[in-house]
């Protein structure tokens, strides 16, 4: 029974996806499967080309701040020249650079190269946010983000493990190999997916010409969610970060911390799916107060590990707070980001977190090496704490989410709801219905194709 339970709880979780999004997924999946170059990374400069540490922390942070720089710049580009185009250009360079990079060898060879990685692999992430907004149903969107960050921690999971394997024959033939799966990718969105982008009528180029960088800058709510994002990312981050140092310093062994750590990848594997299922329709206010807490605290609970198996729980604690979170927080984006706005808002987003990678080894540095390990983990649990209080007042008086009705169309959830544009500023105002209605020509044509499907009752979880 157990088995028949679980397997209607898999069908009813992937159910009424259209095709274009399971292709979305692929790609993802696959691109994830050949990430093994941020694994080996560190491992190929010190050990392979012997370099020190410090070189091999300047080429990460290179790599970092290439992400910064693309995020913003590859937002704009999804909505100016498409989520098809961004994709393709992001994933080709991608490729190009990463096999590139496997024949560098000299010191400013390297760190010139890593900067363009860093740059052109950061780039598809507000084009692939932005195609999943527009082809999925705002009420599946949880769902849809929640089973695109699956795919992303499964082909990472078993990416880890192929390359060592793929180290100890090559490191080259690591990044070739990287480079040719992202390849492949680049040729899945060329031939399956066609552009998403709400039809570009005189309407709606002016609605996409009257949101800027300067709109999304205004928008107090979103930055505000911009700043939470990062301080949670900053607590996130110090799993691959501050965790590690502080294990060897406490006498544990590389092996130990990879024992512990990868409770965190089994358990997303593992419970992604099913914990999605009972969050999905919930308020997404109190899910990230809550997510914030657990992680901020799980972390902080480290203070008091002795032990790998006590290691190993918390990893645990914040593990899942992280499964909440994701896919949570990325609907609340999509939320409030305007339809022909969505590269720009998603790419401050991704901006966020590729900021907490900069800054959070330098966090984890001083407080371990100047205070100790217990006040990095103190400073984690004093942060979530912060993150959940602005979640709590931010998220007050949230607009209802719109839903999908006739042909595609996404109309207003019945709660008053005012919606007010300023037309001669051309900006979006806090209080307006950010996910915003489409108008007659602009429905992307996945979504004409779809409402000509029938339609899949996804029931809710238990208990809503």
């Amino acid at each position: 029974m157990p088995i028949v339970a679980m397997r209607r709880a898999v069908k009813e979780s992937v159910s009424g996806l259209p095709p274009a999004f399971w292709w979305l997924w692929t790609s993802t999946l696959v691109n994830r499967l050949g990430g093994f170059v941020a694994t080996f990374m560190a491992l190929y400069l010190t050990v392979e080309q012997g370099y020190s540490a410090t070189y091999a922390g300047l080429v990460a942070a290179l790599h970092g701040l290439g992400g910064v720089i693309s995020s913003i710049g590859a937002g704009v580009m999804t909505d100016r020249l498409g989520r098809r185009p961004t994709l393709l250009i992001a994933q080709v360079s991608t490729a190009a650079s990463v096999a590139l990079l496997g024949f560098m060898t000299h010191p400013v060879a390297i760190a010139g190269v890593a900067f363009l990685v860093g740059m052109a692999s950061n780039a598809s992430r507000p084009a692939v946010q932005a195609m999943l907004a527009d082809i999925v149903r705002p009420e599946d969107r949880v769902r849809a983000f929640s089973l695109n960050y699956w795919a992303i921690n499964l082909g990472f999971a078993i990416s880890t493990a192929g390359a060592g394997f793929i180290a100890s024959y090559s490191y080259r033939a690591g990044f070739l190999v990287e480079g040719a799966m992202t390849l492949v990718c680049a040729v899945l969105v060329f031939v399956k997916l066609p552009e998403s982008r709400p039809t570009r009528s005189a309407e709606a180029t002016a609605a996409e010409e009257s949101v800027g960088l300067g709109t999304v800058l205004r928008d107090g709510r979103f930055m505000g969610v911009v700043g939470l994002s990062f301080l949670v990312a900053l607590v996130f981050q110090q799993g691959a970060l501050g965790l590690p140092v502080a294990m060897g310093e406490a006498g544990f062994s590389p092996s130990d911390y990879g024992l512990a750590i990868a409770v965190n990848g089994v358990m997303i594997v593992a419970l992604q799916i099913p914990v999605t299922r009972f969050i999905e329709h919930r308020d997404p206010q109190r899910l990230l107060v809550l997510s914030s807490l657990v992680a901020g605290y799980g972390f902080g609970l480290t203070a008091f590990a002795g032990s790998v198996g006590v290691f190993a729980l918390t990893v645990m604690v914040w593990t899942l707070a992280e499964i909440i979170n994701a896919p949570t927080q990325t609907g609340l984006v999509v939320r409030l980001s305007p339809t022909h706005g969505r590269g720009r808002y998603q790419g401050m987003y991704t901006m966020s977190w590729a900021v907490a990678g900069l800054v959070a080894p330098l966090m984890s540095g001083f407080l371990i090496d100047r205070l100790g390990a217990e006040w990095l983990w103190g400073g984690c649990a004093l942060v979530g704490t912060v993150a959940a209080l602005g979640y709590w007042g931010l998220m007050r008086g949230l607009p209802a989410e719109p839903r999908a009705g006739a042909a595609g169309h996404e109309v207003p959830a019945p709660e008053p709801t005012v919606a007010r544009t300023a037309e001669s500023e051309g900006e979006v105002r806090e209080g307006v219905m950010r996910e915003g209605v489409m108008r007659e020509g602009e429905v992307p044509e996945l979504m004409v194709a779809r409402a000509a499907e029938p339609e899949v009752v996804v029931p809710k979880a238990l208990g809503d």
